[in-house]
């Protein structure tokens, strides 16, 4: 498909690369072909250490990778997408395995299993009805401290490998104080390894940024267990990791149902912060080389590689985006860079998945520590959330602190929280502006803003910024009285009606209150710059009539005029 042509519109049963292949150009192959290699290369040893962070056998994690490049490839609108586990998601899930308080390692693979494959159904319902809309309902501030709060705890749960030390405790405060304690027991050789590891993974992505760290650090550290026979030196190795390929297998029923409640609430956490990185990630890059993607569809392929990650005792994926846009720089154009992807991974788990059994554990640590510090922790954004808006960056620090002390889960719940109230906070408290004229022209500003404008004598202008519904029409009723009350002479309010670009029925039933109110005080309520479906609204509910169409005008310049000339005209009336 060329780069400028729309694609078909996703449909449950719609395959996208169909219509990438029918019109696929060959001279596409050669990138497609290398970006996946390449991509599979970075993801390969950084899947290891996501397996790690879920607390599951560690090839289970290129289970998943596979099987959501695959499915993703096949389903995706997006081309460039490389799609698979994240350290957010993986967070997630170690989290929930935490909360539910299983410790056997093959109930923990099918627990994550199991939550996953629940999130790929309650993507596909979101889908169906089309309600990706609910994902905004994390603030990307709320998402931001979540993120760094999880990193720190992921953080915090490595130390010990990184030591060789046990600590106990039930949140990463108490966590930290314990490993804080056992540094005096901590196993030399493996503060060794670990600090060396530390120091290439981090060293290579300040000082060499394009190459593939972990890839490096997989490799230098297999290399060196070898070599040295760490695992005889004390160091711990991760174990037996298998070789072949995963059958179709179905996550215990019963051991869901005992833990439904955590069930649902991971599935939902999933949803919503695997929807909002791949929306956006997804977008990006359509725009980016000007195709169009279909956000149902998205959500259509994410369900099936959440389904199919699931069914194959992988573990949550969504999109990946530093493996993404190394796909686009690679030179992928269509999902067959992603399918290629899967497929590289899948003859790794045939041939090489025996030799990360001696990686050291802390090297694995270091992998993992390197991912959530580099993945989640977005000093940059929180800086410019302190710069920009305060409030926001408060909500930042909030989700951050609520993830520390309560868990991971907890944190997703305090998220979706604090977005709801600061949604309800900003719906019902709209701002209501004194407006003023610019000198000598026809344009009304924020008086605040511009306090050398002119305030017309007598009249009030107003601006209402919000939708007028149940729980903002009192506000506007409050506002308009005290402003009668205070304002000396006031002959005449204009409300500028811009803002306003909904009404519901308590609404019109205010504005019916508040037209009685003015009536009353002996003052003109005129409206200014209506919308046409707000007016409709007012209409039906008999206000206009009301409030006679003569009261009704296209701008404030000109309501204003109207005021004026009225209280002209009674003067001019009134007998001497």
């Amino acid at each position: 498909m060329e780069q400028g042509k729309k694609p078909q519109r996703g449909r449950l049963t719609g395959l996208p690369i169909l219509g990438q292949l029918r019109t696929y150009n060959r001279t596409w192959l050669r990138g497609d072909l290398i970006a996946g290699v390449t991509v599979a290369a970075l993801i390969v040893p950084k899947n290891l250490g996501y397996a790690g962070i879920a607390g599951i056998p560690l090839q289970n994690g290129l289970y998943a990778a596979a099987a959501g490049a695959i499915v993703y490839g096949v389903l995706g609108s997006c081309r460039q997408i490389s799609m698979g586990p994240s350290s957010g998601l993986a967070a997630v899930a170690a989290s929930a395995v935490l909360a539910a308080g299983i410790t056997n390692e093959q109930d923990v693979a099918s627990f994550v299993a199991g939550i996953t494959l629940a999130s790929g159904i309650l993507f596909l319902l979101l889908a169906v009805l089309r309600m990706g809309w609910i994902a905004q309902f994390l603030s990307r501030a709320v998402v931001t401290g979540f993120l760094f709060g999880a990193a720190i705890d992921v953080v915090i749960g490595e130390l010990p490998k990184l030591t060789g030390t046990d600590v106990t405790g039930s949140n990463p405060i108490q966590e930290l104080r314990s490993w804080l304690g056992t540094l005096g027991e901590a196993h030399l050789t493996t503060v060794l390894v670990g600090v060396i590891a530390l120091a290439v993974v981090f060293g290579l992505k300040a000082i060499a940024p394009t190459v593939p760290g972990a890839l490096v650090l997989v490799v230098g550290g297999l290399l060196a267990a070898a070599v040295f026979d760490l695992g005889a030196k004390g160091v711990a190795l991760v174990g037996d990791v298998p070789s072949g390929l995963p059958s179709p297998e179905i996550p215990d029923g019963q051991l869901m149902w005992d833990n439904v409640e955590t069930v649902a609430l991971a599935a939902v956490a999933l949803v919503l912060i695997g929807f909002s990185q791949t929306a956006g990630d997804a977008r990006a890059f359509a725009a980016k080389h000007r195709y169009q993607i279909d956000i149902n569809q998205e959500s259509i392929a994410q369900a099936f590689a959440n389904m199919a990650a699931g069914l194959f005792k992988g573990m949550p994926v969504s999109t990946s985006l530093s493996a993404s846009s190394l796909n686009d720089h690679s030179g992928a154009k269509t999902g067959l860079a992603s399918l290629t992807s899967g497929v590289t991974v899948l003859l790794t788990l045939l041939f090489l998945a025996p030799l990360f059994s001696i990686l050291p554990k802390p090297v694995l640590a270091a992998l993992i520590i390197e991912a959530v510090v580099m993945g989640m922790m977005n000093v940059p954004e929180m800086r410019r959330l302190a710069r920009v808006q305060k409030f926001d960056f408060w909500i930042a620090i909030a989700a951050i602190a609520g993830t520390l002390i309560f868990g991971v889960l907890a944190g997703v719940i305090i998220g979706i929280g604090l977005s709801l109230i600061w949604l309800v906070g900003v719906a019902t408290h709209p701002q209501m502006p004194v407006l003023g004229r610019e000198r000598g022209t026809q344009v009304f500003r924020e008086v605040d803003d511009h306090p050398g404008d002119e305030v017309i004598p007598g009249v009030a202008v107003i601006r209402f910024d919000g939708g007028l519904f149940f729980a903002t029409a009192d506000a506007l009723e409050d506002r308009l009285r005290d402003i009668i009350q205070s304002t000396h002479g006031i002959t005449g309010i204009v409300l500028d009606c811009a803002g306003i670009n909904f009404v519901d029925s308590q609404g019109t039933a205010k504005m019916a209150e508040i037209v009685k109110l003015t009536r009353e005080a002996g003052v003109n309520l005129r409206l200014a710059r209506l919308k046409p479906a707000v007016r409709a609204t007012l209409a039906r509910d008999g206000v206009i009539e009301r409030m006679g169409e003569g009261m009704i005008h296209g701008n404030i310049f000109r309501a204003v005029e109207a005021e004026q000339s009225a209280v002209e005209r009674r003067r001019e009336d009134k007998p001497e």
